[in-house]
């Protein structure tokens, strides 16, 4: 996997990820890119100098910031090990599940939102999903390397499965209750729907209850990493 920008690089190599080359672009070197190729001569990373052109092209034109790496690839966790962690840390949990999110940049915010609020991970379906691609790592600007991100067959099992390990999951869809009326304090899981579609009928169902974010705009619905985030905050404000 590539991984480009200031933010990834730096988050990757204070996770531990194993950079097999860190990419510099010629004649672009400030405070920031200069601490990031002493931590990559100390750690062993080969360093290869490219011309802008080709750091453009390597990283599909995206905001590279002049440094670019390329590490092994993402390692996904599993619903235990979410668990687990919020139980090593005597947290209550608290997890992101995804019904569908298909947009990278949409992820990516989820998952930085998720990490600065507190969460434990982030659940995904392993089919009609985007995955932890180098754009989801661009736009989560490292949150990807503190989060724990698990795939799954299929996420209604996934909710059977927490709801019986006695973990509240919430739809956060349309006619449910003001996030303010839920109780966030014991184990939740929080369910996002995809920028289309929103969530699936049977998997609103199979939630213990909807939270639903009022408005009061022209436009009808917040942006799906939006609105996670508002929930998110909502949940860490209730737990202090």
């Amino acid at each position: 996997m590539l991984i480009y920008g200031r933010n990834p690089v730096r988050e990757a190599f204070r996770a531990g990820k194993t950079a097999e080359k860190i990419f510099f672009v010629k004649g672009e070197r400030d405070a920031r890119l200069s601490a990031l190729f002493s931590e990559a001569k100390e750690k062993g990373v080969p360093v290869e100098y490219v011309e802008r052109a080709v750091m453009d092209k390597l990283t599909g034109g995206g905001n590279h910031q002049g440094i670019a790496a390329r590490v092994t690839d993402f390692s996904y966790s599993t619903l235990d090990d979410i668990l687990a962690l919020a139980k090593s840390r005597e947290e209550k949990a608290l997890i992101v599940l995804l019904d569908g999110i298909t947009d990278p940049h949409n992820f990516g915010a989820i998952v930085r939102s998720a990490e600065c609020f507190g969460a434990h991970g982030i659940v995904i379906p392993s089919r009609r999903s985007v995955g932890v691609t180098d754009t989801v790592v661009k736009v989560a600007s490292g949150a990807t390397e503190h989060m724990l991100i698990a795939k799954v067959t299929n996420i209604n099992d996934a909710i059977r499965e927490l709801k019986e390990r006695n973990v509240w999951v919430y739809a956060c869809d349309f006619g449910g209750e003001h996030p303010k009326s839920v109780d966030f304090r014991d184990d939740t899981a929080l369910v996002v729907g995809s920028e289309g579609t929103g969530i699936h009928r049977l998997t609103r169902e199979l939630c213990d209850g909807v939270v639903t974010i009022p408005e009061y705009g022209k436009i009808n619905s917040l942006n799906a990493s939006v609105a996670a985030g508002i929930v998110l905050y909502e949940t860490a404000r209730q737990r202090g």
